[in-house]
């Protein structure tokens, strides 16, 4: 281990959930295990010069810039780098692992495949063909997956490496199983008093059942099933965090529809999800297709139970019953979820909070990174 260098490359790499937060907590790790690590990002790419994505239409096409920019641009600059680092002055190895958009890199990780997550949700050809970026992101990873820009794919679950080879069947490098971790010291479960703060910060009674929606994405995601679901349990409170002013603006006219607007709270975009999951009896995330999903882990560190479709880390890390619930994607089967999270007495919900906690202990980065550097050995050793 102590002779190789790593070479992160994403367009960002910075605290938070994401592509950029699991490369992040990866450099952290490998920093921790004494493995030098560098970075190429889009400012790296002489992007610096394109805005953050906002709202709206302008948004859109300021993150088709955005990545049309880091996968050309930064794939050439990227080659040179790598090219030029390749032989460092230490004496170590150096292995780059690819996050997302550009073409080069010894380890691609696999963050979602688009492909599956367009059919995943419906109407394929039309969610394909409506949006640029779609089709340029289909493109480029039919480019990357038929060729030999990379050296091994990492794949976030055994799952979404079948997904990769049925949807690239001429996929002609290694895929492997590598999943994401959390940090099971900055999420952890909260104590009485900071159970208690988080909940009258949140707006929940102390007698509701209290479950939370963490996502930016809320068709993909399912967050109308959550609150169609919750409308028939009176004593369900719902806490969405994430959504842009103009999402959460149709949120609060499907919820006065629904007449629970004293029921569901908006929090909107934050910086930090612990407070929110502080507040929890439950985590909600049915989606239609996820590659992994961080905030399962997440929520299962601070002791919290899921309830969730099997996609994504669910099937891998749920207990159906102890640690959580595996629903199908139907307002029924998320209301059977939530239902039975609000039939826990406080025994069953402390066992269960207990079950949660012990399986994220399992997934903690360290144990990720060590799996990353293992690879990464490997890859030293033999060289193209």
């Amino acid at each position: 281990m102590t002779n190789l260098r790593i070479l992160q490359i994403a367009p960002e790499i910075a605290p938070g959930s994401g592509v950029g937060g699991v490369a992040h907590h990866l450099e952290e790790a490998f920093a921790r295990a004494g493995v030098p690590t560098e970075r190429f990002t889009l400012a790296d790419a002489r992007g610096a010069w394109l805005p953050e994505p906002g709202p709206g239409v302008r948004g859109r096409l300021v993150l088709l810039a955005r990545v049309v920019w880091f996968s050309t641009v930064g794939t050439v600059l990227a080659r040179r780098r790598i090219a030029r680092a390749r032989h460092g002055a230490d004496g170590r190895a150096l292995v780059s692992v690819c996050h997302n958009d550009v073409l080069a890199g010894d380890v691609y990780v696999n963050h979602g495949i688009l492909r599956v997550a367009m059919r995943a949700r419906g109407g394929y050809a039309w969610r394909m063909a409506r949006n640029p970026l779609h089709l340029f992101t289909a493109a480029r990873d039919a480019a990357r997956y038929r060729g030999r820009t990379h050296r091994v794919v990492v794949n976030l679950t055994s799952a979404e490496r079948d997904a990769l080879r049925a949807t690239y069947p001429r996929l002609r490098v290694p895929a492997v199983v590598i999943g994401n971790g959390v940090d099971v010291t900055r999420f952890a479960p909260p104590t009485p008093a900071e159970r208690a703060a988080a909940r009258a910060a949140a707006g929940v009674p102390d007698d509701a059942v209290h479950v939370v929606f963490v996502g930016h994405e809320f068709d993909r995601k399912g967050l109308d099933l959550v609150l169609d679901a919750a409308a028939d349990l009176p004593h369900v409170h719902v806490s969405v965090v994430g959504g842009t002013p103009d999402m959460l603006a149709d949120v609060r006219a499907r919820v006065a529809r629904l007449r629970t607007a004293d029921r569901v709270h908006l929090a909107g975009r934050v910086p930090d999800p612990r407070p929110w999951l502080h507040a929890a009896d439950a985590l909600a995330l049915p989606s239609a297709y996820e590659a992994n999903a961080l905030v399962v882990l997440e929520a299962l560190a601070c002791g919290v139970p899921v309830v969730a479709t099997p996609v994504g880390y669910a099937p891998d890390v749920l207990e159906d019953g102890r640690t959580g619930w595996l629903v199908d994607r139907t307002v029924d089967g998320v209301r059977k979820g939530l239902a039975a999270v609000a039939a826990l007495d406080d025994d069953a919900r402390r066992e269960a909070s207990r079950a949660a906690r012990a399986t994220a202990e399992r997934h903690d980065w360290d144990a990720v990174a060590r799996r990353y550097l293992a690879l990464a050995a490997e890859l030293a050793e033999v060289r193209p």
